[in-house]
């Protein structure tokens, strides 16, 4: 679901020097620095781009007699998403006017995220909200960052401060998602407390049926991080934008104050403790540049996001990973030998999953005939837009 707004911003500036004003007019400033791989385009223009794709979700959840025989429950889901950006700096940015210091103007976009259980396409995530590239400032004296401003409908509000740079490659690192004893070091070993339903060939209850998450491996619940190295299987990388966000802040972060999590009361609890208090998030954004083994150069979006849910005493890991596509539509693609309409629907759209493989079907039925599965070497497909 794009974002349907042509909000912008159009803040007053101080008056420039002398000769700034023709220079912007000609090259206007890029507030967005980094952010601009999410939407693309030319700065000042009313740039929108959408990301489509597949991933996979984990998180321990607390229960209260409803779902299993535990006080808990790990709910597993593949995942289909859809996150859209619109660009609304405009040509000032947005302003943010200072006592201490000059004021300083933001570049920012706005997003919709969008995520559905592959199995039944059941809704479980709905997020709107905005990056900020924020410029370094001098009082408070810190570098420039970016910040990432959610509100998800359970009832907590994010606010996920960080850096970008580039690199060559994506590293991913390992997600374990043990649950840990709350207030202990977060290093993914100390006081660990381990339960039956992380390992698959052990049955549960208080955990989701496996046919719903069939072809899920040990390895891969384990760390879903390898979701996102498995997807970059037959892919060659061009270039990497790193975007990557907390809300805690240190004396080493960049920066080291504000940001943060807020929860409603039901999730804070009080004297009895929380029901489910988000109590630490943060994520990790690859924006690339990805060749595939066909030579097709495209955009790709990956991500990694862990929150903290604190209840009866532990912190409980919830993680998200995703791999999504963003194609200009409609295209064309050449069939080479050992293509399947869903190998080739998952190139362009991130999942080869139905209704998308169908989608290209249906609009080559005329060249591909009466059986999909039977697609030949040089034809030329028509790859609508999904």
């Amino acid at each position: 679901m794009p974002i349907e707004t042509d909000f912008h911003y159009r803040q007053e500036h101080a008056p420039p020097p002398p000769g700034a004003a023709i220079r912007a007019a000609v090259e206007p400033p890029d507030f967005l620095g980094f952010l601009r791989g999410f939407v693309g385009g030319r700065p000042g223009d009313k740039n929108q781009r959408t990301w489509k794709g597949t991933g996979f979700n984990m998180i321990w959840r607390p229960n209260h007699n409803q779902s299993g025989s535990k006080d808990f429950f790990l709910e597993l889901n593949f995942t289909d998403e859809i996150l859209s950006f619109n660009e609304i700096s405009g040509g000032t940015g947005v302003a943010n006017r200072g006592l201490l210091q000059n004021d300083i103007f933001l570049g920012a976009v706005a997003y919709v995220q969008q995520i559905n259980d592959s199995f039944d396409s059941s809704g479980q995530h709905f997020e709107p909200g905005v990056w900020a590239n924020v410029p370094g400032t001098t009082d408070p004296g810190e570098q420039a960052s970016v910040t990432r401003m959610g509100s998800i409908p359970h009832g907590t509000t994010i606010n996920l401060q960080g850096r970008a740079f580039t690199v060559p490659a994506p590293k991913f690192e390992v997600a374990t998602i043990t649950p840990f004893r709350a207030g202990s070091v977060d290093d993914g070993n100390t006081n660990l407390v381990h339960f039956d339903e992380e390992t698959l060939s052990i049955p549960s209850t208080s955990r989701t049926p496996l046919s719903r998450v069939a072809s899920l491996t040990q390895q891969q619940l384990a760390n879903p991080n390898l979701f996102l190295s498995q997807a970059l299987a037959n892919q060659t990388i061009l270039s990497t934008t790193v975007l990557a966000v907390s809300s805690v802040t240190t004396t080493t972060s960049v920066p080291d104050a504000g940001g943060g999590t807020d929860n409603i009361a039901f999730l804070v609890g009080k004297t009895d403790g929380p029901n489910a208090n988000a109590a630490i998030a943060s994520a990790i954004f690859w924006i690339e540049k990805v060749r595939d083994r066909n030579g097709r150069e495209f955009d790709q979006l990956q991500y990694t996001q862990r929150v903290l849910l604190n209840f009866n005493g532990l912190s409980w890991p919830h993680i998200t990973v995703g791999t999504l596509v963003s194609q200009t539509f409609p295209t064309t693609y050449v069939v080479v030998a050992g293509d399947t309409l869903s190998a080739i629907a998952s190139r362009f759209y991130g999942t080869g999953r139905e209704p998308f493989w169908r989608l290209i079907y249906d609009a080559n039925r005329g060249l591909i005939g009466e059986n999909p599965n039977l697609i030949q070497p040089g034809q030329n497909l028509t790859i609508p837009a999904p």
